[in-house]
């Protein structure tokens, strides 16, 4: 597999864009996940960071999307984010990526007033639209399981589920190291996402709340859930996630540390490759 970084560290971190993905090549990486919007970034950023990424020959594997609009139970709401989850999928094409990391919402007012089985048949529905378009580009989805109590998606049988009910081929499940940590996944768990994962974020964190730390400043035992990774015998990449970096001054020593522990546990079981 690829070792990969999602650029919102560099974002994040107020850096310019060609510095954060001339850092990216230079520490090593292989490749790189986008952070942006098509709606706010315009299509000089959108034609920098290709261009950019061609000359250091990077390859943009992800471009990442929050659209909790998807399961709103207004239709407006969830007709504009149809369109605007299109144009992520129209710039992941443009990117000449692989897929469209997608976060969708979680269920409102607690589960009551309108009943959870309604948001989750909206959430598929639409994924499913989403898979058809993505389809047609030659391009996937990967949903992310998020570790938060009224996250639609919050723990391998929700995604199961999910991605079994979506029944597309072009939908699919995004795996999370330290969120399946924080779910109280455990790695025995892996072996579930045969054949229904296509993409890898990891970062640590303390085991309590969501952190994305780069690994060995946390909790998180890698080596069992990176063994589980590479017994699903995915042909994908793992992405390092860094978010809101504590000392965004020393944000390269901090994107540095994080490569270089992440290639570490890779290189221990012959992951990474």
């Amino acid at each position: 597999m690829r070792l990969g970084l999602i650029n919102s560290a560099w974002v994040q971190a107020n850096q310019p864009t060609t510095f954060g993905l001339q850092k990216t090549k230079e520490i090593g990486f292989d490749c790189i996940d986008i952070f942006l919007d098509p709606m706010i970034d315009d299509v000089k950023e959108q034609k920098l960071i290709k261009d950019e990424c061609d000359r250091l020959d990077l390859p943009i594997v992800s471009v990442c999307c929050v659209a909790v609009g998807l399961i709103d139970f207004n239709p407006a709401v969830q007709q504009f984010h149809l369109e605007r989850c299109k144009q992520f999928l129209d710039l992941v094409y443009r990117f000449e990526g692989e897929n469209l990391l997608l976060v969708i919402g979680e269920y409102i007012w607690n589960q009551e007033v309108i009943p959870p089985e309604e948001q989750w048949k909206t959430a598929v529905e639409n994924c499913k639209i989403l898979g058809d378009y993505a389809a047609n580009l030659d391009i996937q989805i990967a949903l992310e399981l998020e570790p938060f109590p009224l996250s639609l998606l919050n723990d391998v049988d929700s995604m199961v589920r999910f991605i079994d009910d979506c029944d597309h081929d072009a939908v699919k499940a995004n795996i999370d190291v330290s969120h399946l940590l924080l779910a109280g996944v455990g790695p025995h768990e892996m072996a579930r996402f045969k054949d229904k994962a296509i993409h890898v974020h990891i970062s640590d964190c303390d085991g309590k709340v969501h952190g994305d730390l780069p690994p060995g400043r946390g909790v998180v035992d890698f080596n069992p859930y990176l063994q589980g990774i590479k017994d699903l015998d995915m042909d994908g990449t793992i992405s390092i996630e860094l978010e809101y970096s504590p000392e965004p001054d020393k944000i390269v020593e901090w994107v540095e540390e994080a490569y270089v522990e992440t290639d570490k546990l890779m290189q221990a079981i012959n992951l990474r490759g």
